[in-house]
């Protein structure tokens, strides 16, 4: 078994054996990582745990105990961290495929505003939305704009300018 001490002395290029499959794997004094060696299904496999700038001893034994305990129940760790880093990368994917706010309002002044005849009210709806609503609801996805926000985005203006806040309520709904 590996202690501190030791690990802080080797600099040698090679693979060194802690415990139970658990290497440090030195490719140069200043470029050290951690390795787990294992077998599932008649298959040799290594499995980086990270680098031992990042973690020391004790973390890298953790978490090839935790590998070790997904194998305990026949599961392939390298396997389930790919599948989890896709599911991470899937949700990261569908959450930039849903619009702003401020993107959904004006993609829908580009599908609808040749509708509106009168220019000046075209021009009010998206001066409108510029000034009042992308300050408050414009970065947030439309899935997590809630009644709630709507209300503290037009409360300001409704006691000021009753009209501009009535076409800004039904601006906002449009979105």
């Amino acid at each position: 078994m590996l202690t501190v001490k030791q690990i802080e002395k080797l600099k040698e290029r090679g693979r060194y054996l802690d415990e139970r499959g658990l290497y440090l794997q030195v490719l140069a004094p200043t470029n050290r990582s951690w390795l787990l060696r294992y077998e599932i299904g008649g298959r040799k496999r290594w499995m980086g745990l990270g680098s031992l700038s990042d973690f020391d001893l004790e973390e890298a034994r953790g978490r090839a105990r935790q590998a070790r305990q997904l194998l305990a129940d026949g599961i392939d760790p390298i396997d389930t961290r790919k599948a989890e880093r896709r599911a991470r990368d899937e949700q990261a994917r569908k959450a930039t495929a849903i619009p702003t706010f401020k993107e959904a309002a004006e993609r829908y002044f580009q599908k609808h505003g040749d509708k509106w005849r009168n220019p000046k009210h075209r021009a009010q709806f998206l001066s409108t939305l510029r000034d009042y609503a992308y300050p408050k609801l414009g970065s947030l996805r439309v899935v997590d704009v809630a009644t709630e926000d709507v209300r503290l985005a037009i409360e300001p203006i409704w006691r000021k300018i009753p009209e501009t806040a009535s076409r800004y309520a039904v601006g906002l709904r449009a979105c």
